[in-house]
Order: C-alpha cells, then structure tokens, then sequence
C-alpha cells in the first residue's frame, strides 16, 4: 500500500503546481508595446552611462528598436543593455549611429607683430657712391644694347605683306535624286504606235512578233508617264492570204509588250483586225465576157460550129487570166500608225526627271 500512496502524494502535488501556474498567469496581464515602449525609454533616460538625449523607441510584440545618435560606442551598447532588462522586451534592434564630435575651429592666429621701425638710415658714403657708380653702369650697357638693335633692324629685310586671309568656298553638296514611284496606267488608255517593221497577210504568220514605237506619249494626270519612242512589241494573231477567185485576205495583230527606260512590261491590248475585200464578182464578169467575145470571135471564123469554138476559147482565155491573178492582200509598210487601246491597267516604275530613251529603230529589211 505504501508505493501507491507515493504515487498519489507525488501526482497531488504535480496537480497543485499546475494549477498555482495556471492561475499566477492568468492573474499577470500581457503588457501593452506602449508600455514596454515608455518603460524603455525611462531606463535609458535614466542610466548615467547614456548622455544622448537623441534616442526614440518603438516596440512591437517584444521587439524593440533603438535609432537615433550617441556620441560612442559605449552610450550605443549602454542604451541596447538598458532596452534588453526591460520587462516584456525580447529582441533588441539597435539602429543607433554614432555622430562624430565636432571639432572646434582654432581660433584664428593673431596678427603678425608690426616690424620694428627701420632704424633711421645712416649717412655712408661709400655705399651711395657704389651705388651711382652701378646705375652709371647699367645705363651704358641699355644705351649699348638699344644701339644694336637698332643697327640688326637696320640690317634686316622687312617681313613681306601678309596675305589676304581667303574665305573658304562652301561647296554646294547636289541635291539627292527624287525617289522612284509607281504609276498605274488606267485600262481604256489609247495607244497610238508606228510600225518598225512591215506587215504583209501574203507572207505573215501567226505567232509572228514585231516591233514598233509609241508615236505620241502616255500622260496620267498632268504628267508624262511614259515617253514617245518608246519601245513597243506585237505578235500577229491571226492571218490569211486572198486565194483565187473568191479568197478574202484577213490579218489581226495586238501589242504584248512595252519598254520604258530600259524595263519591260507585258501589255494587254485590244486586237486591231482588217479584212479585204473579195474578187468573185469581178471574176465571174471576166469569165463571161470572155465567153462572149470568144463566141463572136467563132461566129467570125466559121458559123456556128466556130462560134461554140470562140466561145469556149473565150472562156478559157477569161479564166486564165483570174486564175493568174490572187485576191487584194493586206500590207502595212513601216512607219504605219495604228492605234490600240489598253484591256488592263499597267503599273510601270516612274524616275523623275528621267528623259526619252528616243530609240526609234529603223526598219528590218
């Protein structure tokens, strides 16, 4: 029974204790930062180790800092020991800084004592006569020198005149070439060319190219967009030769590119067509005239038998005559003006003050 009162005695008074610290922090109130803040302050106030009055405190949950200055290191670890004993104070941020003692400026020197008087000069007569007799000396020796250099600028050539100062010339830099820019031609544009090269639907074939110039420039607004002379090409698109008796001849061109300034552009024009006209009425009036003639001519010779002979010679020499001759043919010589008319616009790069390349080229033989 004995070790079991023991135990119960000892947990009693473990109880006991517990509940005494209970209730003695339960009677001890938290303290307020102001508190801790103020109470800080009076202890370092108070300490004669700390002579700076420049010090403020302020504290925050147990942490208190310290800025402001002191003169030393020791009122700066003095002021941090006084904030540390503080009840409630549990960290110490010292931002205290040390000021430097002025030093007083020495109070400026004193005038320098006034030289004592010159003693009253005293009469020596060899001294004066050394003297007179130097300056003696030293005016012949100024009237020697001024003497030769004199008779050295009598000897000396005089400097030559000095030259006009010249203005420097401010050369004039030329001015910058204008910038390129596009031109849009409008579709509708007219373009009126002359032919280099002649064209004939007797010889002619199609996909045949040729060449020719603009004959009056191309102006957008005021403004000369591309030079006569210009260079303009074309391709024949559809040709045919006037056959015997009642062949038609027929030839169509367009124009597929232009060069301006050394620079081609493809073009896209209208188709310029012409058709001639045909010969078979003519042929056939031939043909019977010379029926009748042959028939007259036969009836001459020998009657009837002779007239159907004369007829029918006639009529062989009438058609001999068409069957050697073709139909009207389609020929455009060089130097020809035709006229065309843009399908789509045209863009071409426009250098400002740029002349006429003027290459007219003579015709292909």
């Amino acid at each position: 029974m004995k070790p079991k009162m023991q135990l119960f005695t000892i947990a009693a008074v473990m109880i006991l204790i517990a509940g005494l610290s209970v209730g003695c922090n339960k009677a001890t109130p938290a303290r307020t930062d102001a508190q801790v803040a103020s109470d800080v302050q009076s202890k370092i106030m108070s300490d004669p180790a700390v002579q700076s009055r420049d010090i403020s405190v302020n504290a925050a949950n147990g942490v208190v800092t310290l800025s402001g200055t002191v003169s030393s290191d020791a009122e700066r670890n003095a002021s941090s020991n006084d904030a540390g004993a503080v009840n409630g104070v549990k960290t110490v941020i010292n931002n205290l800084t040390i000021q430097q003692a002025q030093t007083t400026p020495a109070p400026a020197e004193q005038a320098q004592a006034a030289p004592p008087p010159a003693p009253e000069p005293r009469r020596e007569t060899r001294r004066d006569e050394r003297r007179a007799a130097q300056s003696r000396r030293d005016e012949r020796a100024a009237r020697n020198r001024e003497t030769a250099n004199n008779m050295a600028a009598s000897q000396t050539p005089p400097p030559p005149p000095a030259q006009p100062a010249q203005m420097p010339v401010a050369r004039m830099q030329p001015a910058p070439p204008p910038a390129p820019k596009n031109v849009t031609i409008p579709d509708g544009t007219t373009l009126s060319v002359r032919l280099i090269d002649s064209l004939d639907s007797d010889s002619a074939h199609i996909g045949d190219s040729f060449r020719a110039t603009l004959d009056s420039p191309i102006v957008v607004n005021g403004e000369e967009i591309v030079p006569s002379n210009s260079d303009v090409q074309g391709r024949v698109v559809d040709v045919k030769s006037a056959g015997r008796f009642a062949g038609q001849s027929l030839l169509t061109i367009e124009l597929t590119k232009i060069t301006v300034h050394g620079r081609s552009y493809p073009l896209h024009t209208n188709q310029w067509s012409r058709e001639a006209s045909s010969r078979g009425k003519s042929t056939a009036k031939k043909v019977g005239a010379g029926a009748v003639i042959g028939g007259i001519i036969g009836a001459i010779a020998g009657g009837g038998k002779g007239a159907a002979i004369g007829a029918t010679v006639g009529a062989g020499a009438g058609g001999g005559v068409q069957a050697a001759t073709h139909g009207e043919q389609i020929k455009l010589g060089s130097e020809a003006l035709l006229n065309f008319q843009m399908q789509t616009p045209l863009t071409v790069v426009v250098h400002p003050n740029q002349k006429s390349n003027g290459n007219h080229r003579q015709p292909m033989e």
